[in-house]
């Protein structure tokens, strides 16, 4: 069976892990769908992987990933922030429908929204950094898992502390303006 993967937890000899936590299949490549899942599903019976899920699926490829079996799909990891907005229009309904989390990945759009004035304005209105509002907005989500950045300790208390923060409706009124949902469907967009 051939695979086309992404590991998001590395297994190391010496950290008493025998098995993957998670396991994606990082885009659909040529190999069938249905091939992948079987093989999925072979690791998990196997004890290689607890788990396993998909990146960068949009809304047809989750549809027929299901038809082919694959309810054991933990997640579908896309990219998705303030100026990625186009998966609103139907794959994070499908995926909410589905009780398929998401994970997004790049949510501060590789730190280029930290610049942005109405991130800076309720930035300012929050107590907080324009990286924490981005964050904030995204994990605003339920069902949604985040997955920024982060390069030191320091970096990483931060992101965590985007998770307590509560933004008003003004405040999303605010970031809606500067940041529109796009009109219309478009393909998912990847780094």
């Amino acid at each position: 069976m051939r695979l086309h993967l992404l590991v998001c937890h590395l297994h190391h000899p010496g950290n008493g892990t025998d098995r993957l936590d998670l396991y994606l299949l990082h885009w659909r490549g040529s190999v069938p769908l249905a091939e992948t899942i079987e093989a999925m599903e072979a690791l998990k019976s196997a004890g290689k992987i607890r788990h396993w899920g998909v990146s960068n699926l949009d809304t047809d490829d989750m549809d027929e990933l299901i038809a082919a079996g694959g309810d054991g799909c933990v997640t579908d990891q896309i990219l998705y922030n303030l100026v990625r907005r186009g998966p609103e229009l139907d794959l994070l309904p499908w995926l909410a429908q589905h009780k398929v989390p998401v994970m997004a990945y790049s949510p501060v759009e590789q730190g280029r929204l930290t610049s942005h004035p109405a991130l800076d304005k309720v930035a300012a209105k929050v107590g907080a950094t324009p990286a924490q509002v981005a964050l904030a907005w995204t994990l605003r989500h339920d069902g949604l898992i985040a997955i920024p950045k982060a390069s030191s300790i320091a970096h990483v208390r931060e992101n965590r502390a985007a998770a307590d923060i509560v933004l008003s409706d003004a405040d999303l009124a605010t970031l809606d303006a500067a940041f529109p949902r796009p009109a219309g469907r478009r393909p998912l967009e990847m780094l």
